[in-house]
């Protein structure tokens, strides 16, 4: 079967650094393992490198997490109003922005003689979960009269539905809201969580972070690279993840089909390139398994397209043969579908650097 060889060493190593560039700036790190389906090795690998909390969006994730012995502050990054009662039962913090789902949390929270952390999420532009800064006001005065939550702090999400870039006027937004909000209030705000792996290039380059000192950081940890660009941050490891198939076919056959073109299995109606006869492998891989388009070989071949099962290459430069493996590198779309399928094995690879392999210079 397709199999994952995982890096833990270089997760951690990874986690070790950005640790060390945000902690410079006094910004904490949420390490973030939705992509990862929860997988308790890489949450534990984050935690040694430095994270100060695990954060996801499955509920079931962080269950596993806790049920496999990861200690840490779990954050839930999606509050369901339907999952209330187990979220104070698990969680340690939740990010909402409905005051229904709030006051759910706080009967669930009173009926387990608890008091339950959350973030409030503000919306800064990227059109995903925030409250609208205009009813933020209200929305803090609502949640302070339900006696068993706590606000841990405020946070916003960018470079995610809308693609809004993280900069020094969101930023600067961000933190007054802080500030006006403490005066307002006379709270204290201890989490101010101002986004996720696409906030590398503003806090390079920010002259000052204001009051911003947490981020949620899952592809800069797992991949390597920022996101606003997928910019491999310099020192990071960039193949902690790679994904291994084998060839089940490898022939010599024409480049173009025969007879009339109809929709594929997928409802397209594909385009090929006259190349001729030429070698053509075919992968016991599919869409299935992964999602293929964010796929990168790193043995110099070209993916020409892919069913539920099969995925077909080619090479100029190499003469493949039924048994070989072939090794492909991941965006986060790809590791995210693999992770999650059962059809791919993962197998944790908890050895020695070689700090020189994959590194950015």
């Amino acid at each position: 079967m397709p199999r994952i060889e995982i890096s833990l060493a270089k997760i951690q190593d990874n986690a070790r650094i950005l640790s060390e560039l945000y902690g410079q700036q006094g910004i904490s790190l949420m390490g973030v393992t939705k992509a990862v389906l929860g997988e308790p090795a890489i949450a534990a690998a984050m935690i040694r490198g430095g994270v100060e909390f695990i954060a996801d969006s499955r509920l079931e994730n962080i269950q596993r997490m806790k049920a496999a012995g990861v200690i840490a502050q779990f954050v839930l990054l999606r509050t369901a109003l339907s999952q209330a009662e187990a979220i104070v039962e698990v969680v340690d913090i939740s990010l909402n922005s409905e005051i229904e789902t709030l006051r759910s949390l706080s009967y669930y929270a009173k009926a387990h003689n608890k008091r339950h952390q959350i973030i409030v999420m503000v919306e800064m532009g990227d059109l995903r979960e925030g409250v609208l800064p205009a009813d933020l006001s209200s929305f803090i005065h609502q949640t302070l009269s339900l006696p068993h939550l706590k606000i841990a702090g405020i946070g916003c999400n960018l470079a995610c539905y809308g693609g809004v870039r993280p900069d020094d006027r969101n930023m600067r937004a961000l933190s007054e809201q802080v500030d006006r909000l403490e005066k307002e209030f006379q709270i204290n705000l201890g989490v101010i969580s101002g986004g996720n792996s696409a906030n590398y290039e503003w806090y390079k380059t920010a002259q000052a972070v204001g009051r911003i000192n947490n981020l949620r950081l899952g592809e800069s940890i797992l991949l390597g690279c920022e996101t606003v660009g997928r910019k491999i941050i310099p020192g990071l490891h960039t193949r902690a993840f790679q994904l291994f198939a084998e060839v089940i076919e490898a022939k010599i056959k024409p480049s173009l089909p025969s007879g009339d073109i109809c929709q594929d299995a997928f409802g397209h109606i594909p385009v090929f390139q006259d190349r001729g006869l030429h070698q053509r492998a075919i992968l016991a891989l599919g869409r299935q398994d992964v999602s293929v388009s964010g796929l990168k070989s790193n043995n110099s071949l070209e993916i020409l397209g892919s069913s539920s099962d099969h995925t077909i290459v080619t090479s100029k430069h190499r003469n493949l043969r039924v048994g070989d493996e072939i090794n492909f590198s991941l965006d986060y779309g790809s590791l995210l579908t693999a992770m999650t399928s059962p059809f791919i094995e993962k197998v944790m690879q908890p050895g020695l650097l070689n700090f020189h392999s994959d590194m950015a210079a």
